[in-house]
């Protein structure tokens, strides 16, 4: 063995001049072994795998290590490079810096004693090796480690990027940029400074029109904006829109009291004058109270050659007893007739009784309900209409006409048990032109 160590050396002589070295090979590490261990393989080696690779780092010598890369460098770097290796170079090759190339203190990449090995270039950074995930430090080789939350160096001559951020500390995250809210769920409906969108009680009823009270209200103010609007060359239409299109019907009558208060003139008047066609009915249609409307209404629907019976049906079957009872008094008085004159004359039949009985304004209003009575005009419904042949009109009118809404309401009910139909297919069957209108109307 020893024979054969020999020869290997002397063939090494010959062929790699300047090997062995001059000053002879640096002193093995305790335990006669370069790799710092007394024997190989050692005594009780680790089991293979990616797992125990970290512990393979503590058999190595550092001492033993960072001699042989002193040594190496010192025999193939600098002045030391033998000059049979290479071929002579016309001019000669360049100034060799003091200390031969890359020459580092304690050697290539050797950490200080008891600290672990970086994977990289630069030694970790305080705290331990950035988290996986993290990006590296971009540097060329040899420049300074950045400090935690700075920028790394750029290479010599190379600008760093206008408006870099900065690298944020092991173990932070980067923070992430402010961008604008987006736009709401749901853009069209209105937002509430209140903790609960409002609600709206079912249920309700009475007059529910969409035009209110307008708040902050003062008529002599809407007085002159008008007046404005009105005054000289051509008229502002749209200041006349936003001003009695936001106002309620009460508050409209007001106006036209401080209309006249304020400049002795009739808001009505001036109003005719200034518009026309579809635009002067409604203006003028909107300043009426709602008596005055139905009254206006009625009027048009029986003047002329011909009956606007949808009309009167509209009216006359929806409207309260007190309403329509004001209605036959503003009628008399605006046209020196009573309603039901006018009905009378421009109506016939069993439609023209239907109408007079509801001009009367006598309809039963209560809201309790007998179960005898409501049985016994489910059981005059059905013989006056289905059960014989032929209907009798009158008694159909007898109980729409004068019945309460709770109480029809169980009569139909009643009805339809009864006969297995319900009373508006009846109505249809029995009935036909505008009584059958006005008896849907009245029973609906």
């Amino acid at each position: 063995m020893a024979g054969i160590w020999r020869s290997t050396r002397e063939s090494c002589r010959m062929s790699y001049p300047g090997y062995p070295p001059a000053g002879g090979y640096p002193p093995a590490a305790p335990g006669g072994n370069p790799w710092g261990a007394p024997s190989y393989p050692p005594a009780n080696p680790p089991p293979i795998g990616l797992e125990n690779v970290g512990s393979y780092a503590n058999q190595f010598n550092p001492d033993y290590m960072s001699g042989m890369a002193s040594n190496m460098s010192g025999t193939f770097g600098g002045a030391n490079v033998p000059q049979s290796m290479y071929p002579p170079v016309p001019g000669g090759y360049p100034p060799v810096p003091p200390g031969g190339f890359g020459q580092a203190p304690g050697g290539f990449g050797q950490p200080p004693q008891g600290q672990q090995p970086s994977y990289g270039m630069y030694p970790p950074a305080p705290g331990g090796n950035p988290p996986t995930g993290m990006p590296s430090y971009p540097g060329y080789p040899g420049g300074p480690m950045p400090a935690a939350g700075q920028q790394p160096q750029p290479y010599p001559g190379q600008q760093p990027y206008p408006g870099q951020q900065p690298m944020p500390p092991p173990g932070h995250q980067q923070p992430m940029p402010n961008y604008p809210p987006g736009p709401a769920v749901n853009p069209s409906m209105p937002s509430y400074p209140g903790p609960t969108v409002p609600t709206i009680t079912p249920g309700a009823s009475g007059n529910r029109g969409t035009v209110r009270d307008a708040p902050s209200f003062d008529p002599l103010r809407d007085a002159e904006v008008l007046r404005k609007a009105m005054k000289g060359f051509g008229t502002d239409e749209q200041a006349i829109i936003d001003c009695l299109g936001s106002r309620s019907n009460k508050q409209r009558q007001q106006i036209l009291l401080s209309f006249k208060t304020a400049y002795g003139k009739d808001l009505i008047k001036d109003l005719k004058s200034e518009l026309s066609g579809n635009f002067e009915r409604t203006i003028l249609a909107m300043m009426k109270t709602p008596v005055q409307f139905d009254v206006y209404e009625i009027k048009e629907a029986i003047k002329g050659a011909g009956t606007d019976e949808a009309c009167l049906i509209e009216i006359l079957a929806s409207r309260s007893n007190e309403h329509i009872r004001e209605i036959s008094r503003a009628y008399k008085a605006e046209h020196k007739k009573t309603l039901e004159e006018a009905i009378r004359n421009d109506t016939s039949g069993h439609f023209q009784r239907l109408l007079i009985s509801l001009s009367q304004g006598n309809r039963d209003e209560s809201t309790n309900v007998n179960m005898a009575a409501v049985q016994s005009d489910a059981q005059a419904l059905y013989a006056a209409g289905e059960n014989r042949l032929g209907t009798d009109e009158s008694k159909f009118n007898a109980i729409l006409c004068a019945r309460s809404k709770a109480h029809l309401i169980a009569v139909f009910s009643e009805y339809q048990r009864m006969c297995n139909r319900d009373i508006e297919k009846s109505i249809i069957r029995e009935m036909s032109g505008d009584l059958e209108s006005g008896m849907l109307a009245v029973g609906g």
